[in-house]
């Protein structure tokens, strides 16, 4: 479940805790998790709801300032049920911890190594893990666009890499391209 930008604060500060979607059928369960840019949510409840049902105290939960804005993005949204889904922020995103680590283990060394050569086993277009840290390494704040093009790629599924190589702590976003964090230049320094 996505987030636009105008609603993270909210989430963050704990004053938005509701989220309204049309979907054909519930794309979150509650007692599950997600990780956004304000941390790890954790769904309490998903709720079928009829639009003239909700109220402006829900929308204004929701982050809208008024139940019209809320109703009119609802209205010209996709078709499907709308559900009402209850969360709370239940901690902060574990890899960013993971990627402000300055230092790492041999064994923590050991398990990026195993982690970095079954992705590059399980790639339709060869190794690539190495070759990526290094891209990102070296024109850090790029645009994706432009670091795949420097390797021959398309961007969304370049893209799909730095995620993966995020979710290890080793990259991070920019406000525009990414750059290496701190675990991933010390795991880059020993190679």
């Amino acid at each position: 479940m996505l987030f636009r930008q105008r609603f993270l604060d909210g989430i963050a500060t704990g004053q938005v805790t509701l989220a309204f979607r049309r979907w054909e059928k519930p794309a979150v369960t509650p007692g599950r998790t997600q990780r956004t840019p304000a941390g790890v949510l954790e769904f309490l409840a998903v709720d079928l709801m009829a639009l003239a049902a909700i109220t402006d105290r829900e929308a204004k939960q929701a982050g809208y300032k008024t139940l019209d804005e809320l109703r009119q993005e609802l209205a010209a949204g996709r078709e499907g049920k709308i559900y009402r889904i209850r969360f709370h922020l239940a901690g902060p995103d574990p890899r960013i911890a993971l990627r402000k680590r300055t230092s790492m283990t041999a064994a923590e060394r050991k398990v990026i190594d195993g982690k970095l050569a079954r992705l590059d086993a399980a790639s339709r277009h060869g190794p690539w893990t190495r070759r990526v840290l290094d891209l990102i390494r070296r024109n850090r704040g790029v645009r994706a666009v432009e670091l795949a093009a420097r390797i021959g790629g398309e961007a969304d599924k370049f893209k799909l890499d730095v995620r993966k190589l995020k979710e290890l702590g080793l990259t991070k976003s920019l406000g525009t391209g990414y750059g290496l964090s701190p675990r991933g230049r010390a795991y880059l320094k020993r190679k």
